[in-house]
Order: structure tokens, then C-alpha cells, then sequence
């Protein structure tokens, strides 16, 4: 990784953006990621360090639904966290043992599908709101595994995933759906965060360094989202992930 003013400005400069992305809709590592390849980190450790910059939002959103998960069954929430705590940890150790050419190689598609199912969000949601949810149910369960070791694999994206899982499987309420999935999306980040620093892929200075400026810009993103149209935060989501698609495909 080069060493110089510049390369720690422009991933400071990432993980602030990414921390107003997370706060206002998702999709900050479309930044953080892509900035540490620039800088020179090798994908995988740059997923991996990127996972652990934007590990420390989860728990300030976890915090700002607390009421909304304190009106869920502990049975259910036990039961999903266990299922993403799996989930996390399968997909983190999948992400060690990948050749790093494979996951170079797959890493457009991964951008491309997420910045997809971000874009069809509302209409999943109007889908489901109908007689989709309830027939897809019985997959909540299933369909939870699958993205969260996704998200253990490849952090990009996946609340977006999780939020859209929610939506399909027939969860009415968007915010008892926001709640889910941000704490499922912190149980998954904690512990895959804690596979790849057991497996030495993360790169601690860089790390260390865009989580606190992840964290600032977290607390100035809650605060824009309530200016910003809400259409303006999707347009600004959906260019950035085409963008981050298109450059990992020309790259590849």
C-alpha cells in the first residue's frame, strides 16, 4: 500500500462518505472498498479491512431501533441472530480459502447485483406488500443464511440484501424491517470481522483510521438524510454502485 498524504486523504475521504451513504440508505462500501484497491491493499484484504471500517455504524443503528426490536418475540430474535452469527462466520471463512484472482473476478458481479436489487427496492416492496411476501415466507429462515454469508463473504451491500430478504418474505413494517436488518448486519459484521483478524486479511492502519471517520460521518449522514430527498439518496446510491461496476469490470 503506498504510504503518502494523499492515499490517507482519499481513505478517510472514502470512509466519511461511506459512513453518510450507510447512514442515509446503504451501500458505503462502494467507496471503502474500491479506495483501498486503489491505494494498493489486495482485494481480499481490502474487503476484509473495509468490513472492519464500517463495522462500528451497525451498533449506533442498532441502538437508534432498540424500541422497534423490544416489540419482537426474543424467540425470533434469538433464533436470527444465530442464523447470521452462521452466516457470517461460513461466509468470512470462505472468503480466506478464495484464490484472490477468483474473488478479483467476481467482485464486478457482486457490485452490479447489489446495486440492482437497491434499485428495485420499492418495487420488491410493493410486490411483497401483496400476496409475494406470504408466499415466500417459508424462506425467511433460508434466505437469511444466504445473506449474510454473503455479507460474511462480501460486506457490499448487504443491507440493502438483508432489507430486501425482509421485505420479500412479507415484513409489513419498513422499520421493523430496518431494525432486523441492522442487527443482523451487526451480529454477521462482528464476527467475520473477527474471522479475517484471526486469519490476518485485515490491514490495521487504514482500518483503525477510516472507522473513526466512518463513525463522523454516520452521525453527519442521520442528520442529512433528514434534508435530502429521499429520491436524491437513491439516485446518489445507484450512480455510485454503476460507477464502482463499470471500473471493476474494466478492471478486471
Amino acid at each position: 500500500m503506498a504510504d503518502d498524504a494523499l492515499t490517507w486523504a482519499v481513505l478517510a475521504a472514502a470512509a466519511f462518505g461511506a459512513g453518510v451513504l450507510n447512514a442515509m440508505a446503504g451501500g458505503g462500501t462502494f467507496l471503502t472498498f474500491p479506495a483501498l484497491v486503489w491505494a494498493g491493499v489486495p482485494p481480499i484484504a481490502a474487503n476484509a479491512t473495509s468490513a472492519l471500517a464500517v463495522c462500528p455504524g451497525y451498533f449506533g443503528s442498532v441502538a437508534g431501533f432498540r424500541r422497534e426490536l423490544a416489540a419482537l418475540p426474543r424467540a425470533l430474535l434469538g433464533r436470527e441472530m444465530a442464523i447470521s452469527a452462521v452466516g457470517g462466520v461460513v461466509g468470512a471463512l470462505l472468503l480466506l480459502v478464495t484464490p484472490p484472482q477468483v474473488f478479483a473476478g467476481v467482485v464486478p458481479w457482486l457490485l452490479l447485483l447489489v446495486t440492482v436489487l437497491f434499485a428495485a427496492g420499492p418495487r420488491l416492496a410493493r410486490w411483497s406488500a401483496g400476496e409475494g411476501g406470504s408466499r415466500l415466507a417459508a424462506w425467511r429462515a433460508p434466505g437469511l443464511l444466504l445473506a449474510t454469508a454473503y455479507g460474511g463473504y462480501f460486506n457490499g451491500g448487504v443491507g440493502i440484501l438483508l432489507l430486501a430478504l425482509y421485505l420479500l418474505v412479507g415484513e409489513t413494517r419498513l422499520t421493523t424491517a430496518n431494525a432486523l436488518k441492522n442487527l443482523n448486519s451487526s451480529v454477521l459484521s462482528v464476527l467475520s470481522v473477527a474471522a479475517f483478524a484471526l486469519g490476518g486479511a485485515i490491514v490495521w492502519g487504514p482500518a483503525l483510521l477510516m472507522a473513526v471517520f466512518a463513525t463522523v460521518g454516520g452521525v453527519a449522514g442521520a442528520r442529512l438524510a433528514r434534508r435530502l430527498p429521499t429520491a436524491w439518496v437513491r439516485a446518489i446510491v445507484i450512480a455510485t454502485g454503476l460507477v464502482m461496476s463499470v471500473l471493476f469490470f474494466v478492471r478486471a
